[in-house]
């Protein structure tokens, strides 16, 4: 017992270690899900009716970029993933919402979107800053 101690006391800096040296993850770089039919996205929030914020079962986060305007996905509760068969949600899937069937342009690693209210704070501040600008 005393030798298991030792062995996992001296582990334990190493693993420290370890968990450090975890490179940061590229933003904006094209992404895919693995299997998204099985759990692989967990979450999703509409960026209006642009795009959306889809999260993975690591909570990772990806932008999915439409290929025009996906109008129903501003208030939708659910959605359905397209993938014609393949174990991936990538940019050649679709999301389907209602009646709307919406092809994704893009899909890109990205971080975790604001919240409604820091949305809200910094559009706020946008259209002061503008505001206060002189006109010429």
């Amino acid at each position: 017992m005393k030798y298991l101690t030792i062995f996992a006391a001296a582990l334990l800096p190493c693993v420290a270690a370890h968990a450090e040296e975890a490179p940061p993850r590229e933003v904006g770089v094209e992404s895919s899900v693995s299997f998204p039919a099985f759990g692989g996205i967990r979450n999703f929030r509409a960026d209006d009716d642009r795009g959306v914020w889809l999260e993975d079962r690591q909570r990772k986060w990806y932008y999915a970029g439409f290929l025009g305007t996906c109008p129903e996905i501003r208030h939708a509760q659910a959605i359905g993933l397209e993938t014609r068969g393949s174990a991936r949600f990538d940019r050649f899937s679709k999301i389907i919402v209602g009646h709307d069937v919406c092809a994704i342009a893009t899909l890109v690693s990205a971080d975790k979107p604001l919240s409604l209210r820091e949305q809200r704070r910094f559009k706020k501040q946008a259209q002061e800053a503008l505001k206060a600008q002189p006109a010429n």
